[in-house]
């Protein structure tokens, strides 16, 4: 994710914005973008716990069009045990993303359809989550719906008609994903009518563009969006990466991401550069993915000082309100393989002094 937008203000503005040791309420949040797995993992429930998490993002699914069905969601998750998990008033928050390609084939009678089942969707997968746990009487009242988009130039009038929609329909919060670049430019790319926005500062390279680059974090990249005291016209909660992805080259080709992480794979691999490896010997993954002596994967990670880089770079020229909220991406086992509690304390706490 990648993006920016930059606005002249006061000169006592952007001393307030250099500081931004006003801070009255942090809420520690994650992101839970599994697809067709359990968020209710006991091993992930008891972590929320010690680390004292007070919203998780549950991507219920994702919105794509094809010709034969129109619109369709896809990628659906489960939140199982819904009532364990928010037995410690735990706020869950239902996330939806939605592709930018499908605003090229809707107008505005089939957004307004859209919407509607987008709102049916929701509740719908709630509900099932709370039959599953078979107590039908316990209701999950959530309060924000959050759209997660890459929006363009060229779709952002659709886009912002159908959150527009989504708000009318669903009388809930709305909020959305914010990317660098349209956080920097916001006059070419607009402003979305929501209540507030996730400022996402991770993801800043294209995967397969800059090879040699660190495409989840890259601090020079992250300077360019953010260089200067920038103002946004919308509450600003932020995002930051937690997480590291696998990905595998075939013949110079890229073909899939595995969830590993560099020590899973240390023994069939040897280095060739910084962040690549080449298979040493045929290999089998989870039964159903083989990799081939001579294939190559990338792995990207992030260390925990490099986040803390990235904070010191939000926190001198985003401006935000006193009260915030702050959210990892993404909780799974794999994260609590590369950040120890404290250092997940730490990214929170450093957004406080």
């Amino acid at each position: 994710m990648k993006s920016i937008y930059l606005y002249l203000v006061p000169l006592i503005f952007i001393f307030n914005c250099n500081n931004n040791n006003n801070l009255v309420h942090l809420e520690r949040a994650f992101y839970y973008w599994k697809s067709n797995e359990y968020v209710d993992d006991p091993y992930n429930i008891s972590k929320l716990k010690e680390l004292m998490i007070n919203k998780l993002y549950i991507k219920l699914f994702e919105v794509d069009y094809s010709e034969t069905m129109g619109n369709f969601p896809y990628e659906k998750s489960t939140i199982f045990d819904i009532k364990s998990i928010l037995k410690d008033s735990l706020e869950i928050i239902p996330t939806i993303f939605i592709k930018n390609g499908i605003f090229e084939f809707n107008d505005e009678n089939s957004l307004n359809l859209l919407a509607e089942n987008i709102h049916h969707l929701i509740n719908k997968r709630v509900s099932e989550s709370l039959d599953v746990d078979n107590n039908k009487n316990f209701k999950l009242d959530f309060n924000e719906i959050q759209i997660d988009c890459d929006w363009t130039k060229s779709t952002k009038d659709k886009y912002f008609y159908l959150l527009k929609k989504i708000k009318e329909i669903s009388k809930k919060k709305i909020s959305c994903t914010l990317r660098l670049y349209p956080f920097k430019y916001q006059d070419q790319m607009g402003v979305p009518p929501v209540d507030k926005c996730m400022l996402m500062c991770y993801n800043l390279i294209k995967p397969l563009s800059q090879k040699d680059k660190n495409s989840i974090l890259d601090i020079d990249e992250l300077n360019k969006y953010i260089d200067k005291p920038i103002s946004y016209p919308k509450h600003l909660d932020i995002a930051l990466p937690a997480f590291n992805w696998t990905q595998v080259y075939k013949n110079d080709k890229f073909t899939m991401l595995l969830d590993l992480t560099d020590k899973d794979f240390q023994k069939y691999t040897k280095p060739i550069r910084p962040m690549w490896f080449e298979i040493t010997e045929d290999t089998e993954i989870d039964y159903e993915n083989y990799l081939r002596k001579g294939d190559q994967i990338k792995y990207e990670d992030v260390e925990a000082t490099q986040i803390h880089e990235a904070i010191s770079v939000i926190k001198k020229n985003v401006q935000m309100d006193n009260y915030i909220t702050i959210s990892l991406f993404d909780i799974d086992q794999t994260t609590f393989k590369l950040y120890s509690n404290e250092e997940i304390n730490s990214f929170y706490s450093a957004f406080a002094k």
